[in-house]
């Protein structure tokens, strides 16, 4: 009787499970376009939404789940006052549009395992930094970087030797260089864009569409077309993506 060559043996397919996120934030606009952005992958899933820092952390108690994406201003309970009880639970990753000095070293100082603002980032980067903080390694993006070292400097003795900064140690690699060049100049100035023209222009680079940055700025889809046709003249782009390529400083 003759016996078959059962074949080489294959490995089993590898099966990615995504990772499980809470996001709180009282933008209702922003809460969506989180969720669907993160929802719509492989890798990421959103398992429940929040308006403010209670409904976070009774979220978080209920789901478990892998990061929470923390606001920090939100009305009833902030995202800081919230903080400490979300890493009992959770790795949080402040994900807002604060950056100023002491809110950034606030929230890592109680415990966020990153701190990232609005319009510094883009999808992959979001997702490559919440994978990062679920495995214990810091993200930080230019905007709270810069927050942290602009600290460091102002407290700092006036006759002391500059030291490099401990916070670089918390910033991924590929965003040191545009620190570097970027420390103490606002993207708004670098582009000569107002205040409403970078409020829009972060907003298209966290990947909403016209009529969610409507929702948003309270505004007609018209009026933002308007703003978009003059930002991408400032920025000399003729597309979305080559405008948010240059305004976070990848193109």
């Amino acid at each position: 009787m003759q016996h078959l060559n059962p074949g080489p043996d294959f490995p089993p397919a590898t099966v990615t499970v995504p990772l499980r996120l809470v996001v709180a934030d009282d933008n209702p606009v922003i809460r969506a376009g989180l969720t669907a952005l993160l929802s719509d992958r492989e890798d990421t899933t959103v398992v429940a939404q929040a308006a403010d820092g209670r409904e976070a952390y009774e979220a978080a108690l209920l789901h478990r789940p892998d990061v929470v994406l923390l606001d920090v201003r939100m009305p009833g309970v902030d995202g800081i006052s919230a903080l400490p009880h979300l890493v009992r639970l959770a790795p949080v990753m402040m994900l807002t549009y604060s950056h100023e000095t002491e809110t950034v070293r606030e929230a890592l100082r109680l415990g966020a395992g990153g701190y990232l603002v609005h319009g510094e980032f883009t999808t992959e980067q979001l997702v490559r930094a919440v994978r990062d903080v679920r495995e214990g390694r810091p993200h930080v993006t230019p905007g709270a970087a810069r927050a942290l070292v602009n600290g460091l400097r102002e407290s700092a003795p006036a006759h002391a030797e500059p030291e490099p900064p401990p916070v670089l140690g918390l910033i991924p690699p590929q965003n040191l260089s545009q620190l570097q060049s970027d420390v103490g100049q606002s993207y708004r100035s670098r582009f000569q864009l107002s205040g409403r023209e970078a409020e829009i222009m972060n907003l298209i680079a966290s990947g909403m569409t016209n009529q969610q940055i409507a929702a948003a700025c309270f505004i007609s889809e018209k009026t933002v077309k308007n703003h978009i046709n003059r930002i991408f003249a400032k920025l000399h782009s003729t597309t979305r993506s080559q405008a948010a390529a240059k305004w976070l400083g990848v193109a």
